[in-house]
This record gives C-alpha cells, sequence and structure tokens, in this order.
C-alpha cells in the first residue's frame, strides 16, 4: 500500500509535488557506472523518462559503451521493498511509486522466474524475499508443494509416459553405498512394510527381502490383494502402479532393491541403544520439558513472575496444568526447571499442543485469602513438527501479549501456534524439548491400526457439506477428522462454496501446519474458477499484515498467483484502483477541517479528472463481483459521505448492460468484515427461505473487507433511508420522524395503480424478512438512517456495527427495548394507509413466523458458522458467549409448540 498522504515524504501523493511544474528530481545510475540526475514529470512515463535520460546521457563519459536503448529497462526498489524491474514502460512513474527517486538502468533480464517473482510480491502486498529470510524449513516445504500444485495447473508435460513423468517430477532418492550395520536393524533379516492401496481402506503387511526392488513388492501386494477379494483369475500388470511412501510426496520405483533407497534407511538410521523402528508409543515416560529462561518480561520491579504450562487437544486438556515456581526479575528471568505433566508421551496425539501464558504476581496484592495474577504473554507450540517427529531441543518461543476474554485454565489453546515475528519487543520463552533420538518417528508397526481407524473414515457416507462445516470447528483437531471433512466439502459446487468461503479462510487459522487438506483444496478449487480464485485472493489479502497469519497466508497467495499469471493483471489493476482510492481518502481527510464540502468535492473530482487516477479507477472488474465491469466515471456523479472516515461515493457509466449507473463506496478506516459476515449470514438466509418456497425479497448487497480497516460496498440504486424520506417530507426536522404517511406517500410517488399494490407487498415481505434477520442475530443501532427503502417498495438494512445483542446504551440503560425494528409507519404501509386492516397485517405476521421457524430448522447451522469466525478478532465475537445469543434466539431447546408460541409473543408487542 502506498503511504498516506500526510506523510511529508510521500513525493508521489498529489500535493505533494516538488516542482512548480509538477516535476521531481530523480537520479539515475547507468550500467556505465555515470550518475546523472534529471528534474522529469512525475505523470511521464517510464518510456518517456527513458527517452529523457538517453538524451541527456549523450552529454556524459563512455556513452559509446552503452547498446542500443531497446536493450535496457529501468529497476527500482518498490513499496515493499523488492527491487522491481520496470518491463511494462507505458506505467507512470507516480504509479510506480518507487520507495526513493532513485532509478537504474539495467540489461533486460530474460530470466521470467524473477520478474514473476516481483510481480507477485507487489500484488500480493509482501515481498516473497520475506518468506525466504525467515529460513523455516516448514515454510520451505510449504512453497515447494503449493508451488507444484500451481504449476501442474499451468503446464503439461507433454509426450511422457506417466512412469517417465514421474521419473521427471519424483525423483526416486538413493544411496547405493549400504552401511555394514544394516543387518542389525532388520527383523530376521527382513524388512516389515505396510501397503495401503489408495482409494480404498485395504492395507497389507509384508516382511520382504531388502533386496527385492519396488515392481516385486507391487505384484506380492496386488497378488494379495486380488486373493482375499475372490478376484485370483484377474490380471493386474504391477508396473501399472507405484509405491508412494505415507505422507509424503516420494515415492519408490525402478529395479534398484529397497534397501538402497533413503525413505528405508532412514528408519535404520538410529542409536545403537534401539534395536528396530522406534515410536513415541515406546515411550512410556511421562511428558516433560526443561523451562530455560524468560527474556522482555518488562514487569514491575516488585513483581514475581510464573509461568503456567497445559497440554491441549483442541479444546481439551489432556492433563492438569503445570505452574512453574515463582521468581522476581524485571526483565530476565531464569528458571531451568523441569515440568512434568500427567501424561505419558505414548498418549500423546499428534495434533497435541502446549500452551503457556506468563503472569506476574504483585507482592502488595497478596494476602492470606488470595492472590493478584496479571497476564504478561501467552505463546503455544506444537508437541510434534510438521512431519509428525517429536519435536527435540532447545526452542525460542517469542510469545503474544494481547489476551483474549475468556482463557481455558488461564491458557489461549485456541490462540495460534505461530511465534510472534515481532521478536525485537516480544517476550521470549526459552524451554528445551527431552531429546529421546536424532529422529523419531510417530510411526511403526502399529501403524496398521491406524490405518484401519482411518479407512472407518473413508468408508463412512459423506455427510452434507453443510453439516461437515461444523468438523473444521477447533474442537476437533485430528488430521484425518478435518480431511474427512474437507472430503464432504468436495460435493460443494462453486456457488455453494462461494457461500461458505468466508468461513473456510478463517478456518485455515485453527490448522497448526501450513500444509493441510484445506489449503490444498481451497487452492485447487481457487485455480480452476476464477471467481473463486477472486474472492480468495481478497479474503487473504485482507488479513495478510496480521502478524499471526502473515507468513500462512501470504504463502497461498503466492501459490495461487503461480499458479494463475494470467489473473494477476486482472488483480493487479483492482490493487492499483484501490491504492488511488486510498490516496484519494487521506487527502480528503487532511484537508476535510481546512475546507467546506463543496470545495472538497470539487477538489475530489479534480483529482478525478486527472489521467492517473482516471485510467486507474476506469476499465476495471469489480472486486465485489467479477461479473462487473467499472468502465468509465462518471466523475460529476462523485463525492465523499459526512460521516468520520469520510467514505468515498464512486459512480460509473453502466456502458455494457445500460440502465442504472453502477455504485460502489470505498471506506478506509472501518473494519467491514463484521458487516461482510453479517451480509453473508442475511444471504444464506435468503437461500434458506427460498430452499423452502418463501421469497423475501432480502438484499444483501456487496461488501468486501481489501485490507488492514478498508473495503468496499456496494451501493444500491434507486434508494434512499428512512430518515431522508421523513425530512423532506416535513419542513419541520424535529417533527419528521412522527410523519407516517411519509413513507407511503414516497411510494406513491414512484408507484401507480397496480404497481403500489406490488410496491406495498414487496416491502411487507422485505419487511418481515429484516425483523426476523435482526431478532435472530440481535443486530442493534437501528434507526432511520441506516434503514433504506427502494423506490420498488424493497426495504433493507445497512451498517451492522452491533451485532449478537451488543446494544448501545446511555447512562447504563440499552438503546434498544424492542425485539427488533417495526414501527407505526411501516405499519402503516403494510396496511396499506387503512387504520385497522388486520388481515393485511396479519399475512406479515404470519411471514414472520414462518421465517423464524425456517431458520430455526438450520440453526446449528448458523451456530457453526459463527463458531468458525471466531479467529477472526471481530469486536462483537470474540469468544463462545457470544454465540450463546444465537442459541437463545433460536430456542433450540424448546418443542415446536413453544418456539411458535415464543416468537408469537414478540409480535404481540407491536
Amino acid at each position: 500500500m502506498p503511504p498516506a498522504v500526510t506523510d511529508s515524504l510521500d513525493i508521489w501523493a498529489v500535493d505533494s509535488q516538488i516542482g512548480a511544474d509538477g516535476s521531481i528530481s530523480v537520479d539515475f545510475l547507468l550500467p556505465t557506472g555515470i550518475y546523472i540526475n534529471l528534474d522529469v514529470p512525475r505523470d511521464a512515463t517510464i518510456s518517456q523518462i527513458k527517452q529523457l535520460l538517453w538524451k541527456q546521457a549523450h552529454a556524459y563519459p563512455l556513452f559509446h559503451l552503452l547498446m542500443e536503448i531497446d536493450s535496457y529497462m529501468f529497476s527500482c526498489v518498490n513499496q515493499t521493498a523488492v527491487h522491481e524491474e520496470l518491463e511494462d514502460e507505458t506505467r507512470r512513474l507516480c504509479d510506480v511509486r518507487p520507495f526513493l527517486p532513485v532509478l537504474k538502468l539495467v540489461t533486460r533480464n530474460c530470466d521470467p522466474g524473477e520478474k514473476l517473482d516481483s510481480k507477485i510480491g507487489v500484488l500480493i502486498g509482501k515481498g516473497l524475499h520475506e518468506f525466504d529470510a525467515l529460513q523455516d524449513p516448514e515454510v520451505h516445504d510449504f512453497r515447494a508443494k503449493m508451488r507444484r500444485i500451481s504449476e501442474e495447473k499451468i503446464q503439461s508435460l507433454v509426450g511422457l509416459s506417466w512412469m517417465d513423468w514421474l521419473k521427471h517430477t519424483y525423483p526416486p532418492e538413493q544411496e547405493p553405498v549400504v552401511p555394514e550395520s544394516f543387518q542389525d536393524k532388520l527383523y530376521s533379516g527382513n524388512l516389515v512394510v505396510a501397503v495401503h492401496f489408495d482409494n480404498c481402506q485395504d492395507v497389507f503387511s509384508f516382511q520382504v527381502s531388502p533386496n527385492m526392488n519396488p515392481i516385486k513388492l507391487n505384484e506380492l501386494a496386488i497378488r494379495k490383494r486380488l486373493t482375499i477379494h475372490g478376484k485370483e483369475d484377474e490380471e493386474v500388470d504391477p508396473a501399472d502402479y507405484v509405491l508412494q511412501v505415507s505422507g509424503r510426496l516420494e515415492y519408490v520405483f525402478g529395479d534398484h532393491p529397497l534397501i538402497q533407497f533413503q525413505v528405508c534407511k532412514a528408519l535404520w538410521n538410529l542409536p545403537q541403544q534401539f534395536s528396530g523402528p522406534l515410536s513415541v508409543w515406546d515411550i512410556s515416560n511421562p511428558f516433560k520439558i526443561i523451562l530455560l529462561k524468560g527474556n522482555k518480561l518488562n514487569t514491575e520491579e516488585n513483581a514475581k513472575v510464573h509461568v503456567r504450562a497445559g497440554l491441549f487437544h483442541g479444546t481439551e486438556l489432556l492433563c492438569k496444568t503445570i505452574v512453574s515456581t515463582e521468581i522476581s526479575g524485571r526483565s530476565d528471568h531464569v528458571w531451568n526447571e523441569v515440568l512434568e505433566f500427567e501424561i505419558n508421551v505414548c498418549d500423546l496425539p499428534r495434533m497435541a499442543r502446549l500452551c503457556f501464558a506468563v503472569y506476574a504476581v504483585m507482592d502488595k496484592m497478596k494476602t492470606k485469602k488470595s492472590t493478584k495474577h496479571y497476564p504478561v504473554a501467552w505463546v503455544n507450540t506444537m508437541v510434534f513438527d510438521y512431519k509428525g517427529q517429536l519435536k527435540n531441543g532447545e526452542l525460542v518461543l517469542h510469545s503474544w501479549s494481547s489476551f483474549p476474554d475468556e482463557l481455558e485454565e488461564m491458557l489461549n489453546p485456541m490462540g495460534t501456534v505461530q511465534t510472534n515475528p515481532y521478536t525485537e519487543n516480544a517476550t521470549a520463552l526459552h524451554i528445551r524439548f527431552q531429546e529421546y533420538a536424532k529422529h523419531y518417528f510417530t510411526c511403526n508397526l502399529r501403524i496398521f491400526f491406524l490405518k484401519q481407524l482411518q479407512a472407518l473414515l473413508q468408508i463412512w457416507p459423506k455427510l452434507l457439506p453443510r453439516e461437515a462445516l461444523e468438523l473444521l470447528d477447533f474442537n476437533y483437531p485430528d488430521q484425518y477428522v478435518r480431511e474427512y471433512a474437507v472430503g464432504c466439502l468436495k460435493q460443494m459446487s462453486d456457488e455453494e462454496l462461494s457461500q461458505y468461503l468466508l468461513q473456510l479462510v478463517q478456518v485455515l487459522k485453527y490448522e497448526p501446519f501450513l500444509d493441510c487438506a484445506l489449503s490444498r483444496f481451497l487452492l485447487e478449487r481457487a485455480l480452476a474458477n476464477r471467481r473463486i480464485g477472486q474472492m480468495l485472493f481478497w479474503h487473504l489479502r485482507s488479513e495478510v499484515h496480521i502478524p499471526a497469519v502473515s507468513v500462512q497466508f501470504g504463502l497461498i497467495l503466492e501459490a495461487y498467483c503461480r499458479g494463475s499469471v494470467a489473473h494477476m493483471k486482472v488483480l493487479a489493476k483492482q490493487v492499483e484502483a484501490l491504492n488511488k482510492m486510498k490516496t484519494l481518502n487521506s487527502l480528503i481527510k487532511l484537508n476535510a477541517m481546512k475546507q467546506s464540502k463543496a470545495k472538497g468535492k470539487d477538489a475530489m473530482q479534480t483529482c478525478l479528472k486527472q489521467n492517473a487516477y482516471r485510467e486507474a479507477l476506469s476499465d476495471l472488474q469489480s472486486p465485489l463481483n467479477p461479473s462487473v465491469i467499472l468502465s468509465e466515471l462518471h466523475v460529476e456523479k462523485c463525492r465523499y459521505m459526512d460521516s468520520k472516515m469520510k467514505p468515498l461515493w464512486i459512480v460509473y457509466n453502466n456502458k455494457m448492460f445500460g440502465g442504472d449507473l453502477v455504485g460502489i463506496i470505498f471506506k478506509n478506516g472501518d473494519d467491514l468484515r463484521q458487516d461482510m459476515l453479517t451480509l453473508q449470514i442475511l444471504r444464506l438466509m435468503d437461500i434458506l427461505w427460498k430452499e423452502a418456497g418463501l421469497d423475501l425479497r432480502i438484499l444483501p448487497y456487496g461488501c468486501l473487507a481489501t485490507g488492514d480497516h478498508s473495503g468496499l460496498i456496494e451501493a444500491v440504486s434507486s434508494s434512499e433511508t428512512i430518515a431522508d424520506i421523513q425530512l423532506n417530507s416535513s419542513n419541520v426536522a424535529a417533527a419528521a420522524a412522527f410523519n407516517k404517511d411519509a413513507l407511503l406517500n414516497w411510494l406513491k410517488e414512484y408507484n401507480l395503480g397496480d404497481d403500489l399494490d406490488r410496491a406495498i407487498e414487496e416491502f411487507t415481505l422485505s419487511c418481515a424478512g429484516y425483523c426476523v434477520a435482526t431478532y435472530v442475530l440481535g443486530i442493534g443501532d437501528r434507526h432511520s438512517d441506516n434503514i433504506m427503502v427502494r423506490k420498488n417498495g424493497q426495504l433493507f438494512h445497512i451498517d451492522f456495527g452491533h451485532i449478537l445483542g451488543n446494544f448501545k446504551s446511555k447512562f447504563g440503560i440499552k438503546r434498544e427495548r424492542v425485539p427488533f425494528i417495526l414501527t407505526y409507519d411501516f405499519i402503516h404501509v403494510i396496511q396499506q394507509g387503512k387504520t385497522g386492516n388486520t388481515e393485511k397485517f396479519g399475512r406479515f405476521r404470519q411471514y414472520c413466523e414462518e421465517a423464524y421457524l425456517i431458520l430455526r430448522k438450520h440453526g446449528n447451522l448458523f451456530i457453526t458458522l459463527f463458531a468458525l469466525m471466531l479467529t477472526a478478532g471481530l469486536p462483537e465475537l470474540t469468544s463462545v458467549k457470544d454465540i450463546q445469543y444465537l442459541k437463545v434466539k433460536y430456542d433450540l431447546q424448546l418443542s415446536g409448540t413453544f418456539q411458535y408460541v415464543n416468537f408469537d409473543t414478540k409480535m404481540n408487542t407491536f
């Protein structure tokens, strides 16, 4: 993102031009080592600037050593601190926005990989060099796997047989030299191998000679399978099968003996005191770690500090938490203390996580009865690494300082297992895992029984995707259960997937490792459908600034870009347009206190008429909906709104389809994710009602978070707020809200004859839908400024800053004292302006009650969707207590008769 215009160093901002003629001083470095300083127009294209430089370079030494002008291009350091080659010379300098006004003339680079890396870094807002600098093997492995998926989508190895393709893509890792001591590691001179046939539950174990080759092992496994299934006479070619190492992208094939494959030798390369392949199942000792020390605790001098540690599997506490001794100190604390848990290593589940919390105890608060604990920091880590190996050795955990509202055993098991990347000021805990062996794998012959359990998941009938979503909750951490859930999601159509994509992106935060079934599923579906791809791109990019998910989301974005290079240009255009909107919004905020709104509007329109803005904001696919083309700005209709953040109201001519103008609202400074969630739920309600044969004319307009407290909202055409309708009907502002005829008269103005009856029916249906929706979701702060009506009678709500019963209050008194908004002027319209028209109001009540009962049948789905959003960090959805509101409103504990009476009671308040 470009820096805000309030930054005095922002030389690319509209109001920060250095020269009076719009020029800027740029330093140029030629390949000959010659340095030239030139004043160039900030709006000039890169091609024009190169011509100016070439003309000036004639007068400098060593010009004769330069090649033709077309052999060179400029490079610079961009806003993400990455070297970017300016291959597209039609771009303007002010759009390129180098970090400093320095351009280097370089020979054109023919390496497309480096160019692609640079483009991806600019597009996702995070330089790829940051991933390299982490030197994290899991990050490295994940990038490699995702890159393979992406490249397979855009490349095909034409003309190769499948075996040749396998050799090319996954060459076997072999070591021809076999250690002399390998005989001591075998079972009666044989290897023990478990073979699992893909896409079925068959698992077979064999003792085979280490000199057997893979084809012979294939033949042995196939023959045993055919015999068990009574198909001994069936002819199957063993060469049609290949052995894949379980859980790894590694294959065993060819004519070499099994003993020469690294995967087999790795299991034998163990310390001499062990007699064979080892597993955590063989360790019956209690799990223990050593708490070494803590740095940068930043507590008060008279405070004592202790560390609480616990083992969790999802939300389940596996054993009693351990508390270290209390020690004094201000910044550095040394414990060197063994923390032993009441659970054996062999009983640890694969997805067990170790959670820590640092607490300070104030001496002055200590009494004989109680002790006051102050949280300082928390951090989590997995017990097993991403390869499934038990962690060992020393580990430094950089902690997080923000605590959630609810803590289980004063720990935060639902928090991220990523450590704080901002290590400079973060509290650091130094711990040491026990070292059982150099390589200690989690699997041995008892994997046979685990495979049988996995096989049960494979043969179970698939759940409906809506039901399977619950299995992705934090309460289900098991890898194979989550893989089963993702398998159920594969039944989803693209339309259904887009409905739940918001939650699925948030669920990625529950995944402890980068490479998981869910990330692969989302990437594959995004690469197969550009509409899904665009939604996934913006859901990820809008949160890539959050430290806890920056690497995870950034890596998936990188993988998507590599697999959809053609889509990058479309997305880059959207990013550029949003950057321009952000710059313009910052300029408006800066000048809002200095000039009137009329002058501010004129200044905004003047900016939009500039070529740089007009080109950046024209002819792009809408981030809200890729089917909508934002073609040409209608500058005269563009304005900004009066609210604190000065949202931009951008209007486009609708050339392609004709009809109404297309409007979008850009907000910078407001978190739109809660609005996005609420509108998604409204959209789902609309789908469920329509599936049941009830169309309540809900209008869930588009809303998309695109960055840190910024995003876009769809402007609904031909609509006005209730407040404006009332105000325009009365000469006295104070009396406007009491004019019950205002809304009906407004509808009569735009609807004559039969059209008026249709508009009133439209109003009645949509009013019923929103009454039920706002009641169930606990949407607060409802007033005439955030309820709107279209000219066709369709009512809809906007601005969802308060949900789940978090109503505004003043002096301790809640402003919302009714279950939903149904004012007298609404009832007046529903009754067609006839007082006592009980028939029409009775139909309205019937719509409400029917709509409520339909939603109640799907109450668990809504609760699941909100539960999956707990990691989003929304201000009014931070704990399980917030979701309790939904359970009460859906009355899930009541029978059908009682629920009807309960909602009917709410209706009787009017």
